[in-house]
């Protein structure tokens, strides 16, 4: 079975080796063909604590680490110009 990859971007980092990665889907209404986007968060391990609110992220899925977190990060897509 392939390993599922998702990119989003980092909505908090308050937690320790935790991130909070918000992935939003877009796909078009069966009936009435409008755009529609979903946007769903999920809790990613970041084992070196380098991502900032704002970088766009890929995350990994992989066996549960906690009660909510399922997904590793892999690689930081861009960083932020956002300062924290």
């Amino acid at each position: 079975m392939p390993v599922k990859e998702k990119i989003g971007i980092v909505v908090s980092n308050k937690m320790d080796k935790t991130v909070v990665v918000q992935v939003e889907s877009r796909y078009p209404h069966p009936m009435y063909s409008k755009t529609l986007v979903k946007t769903k968060k999920y809790l990613a391990h970041d084992e070196m604590e380098q991502c900032n609110i704002g970088d766009e992220v890929l995350v990994q899925e992989t066996r549960p680490l906690s009660k909510r977190k399922r997904w590793t990060l892999t690689k930081i897509l861009s960083k932020s110009s956002l300062i924290n």
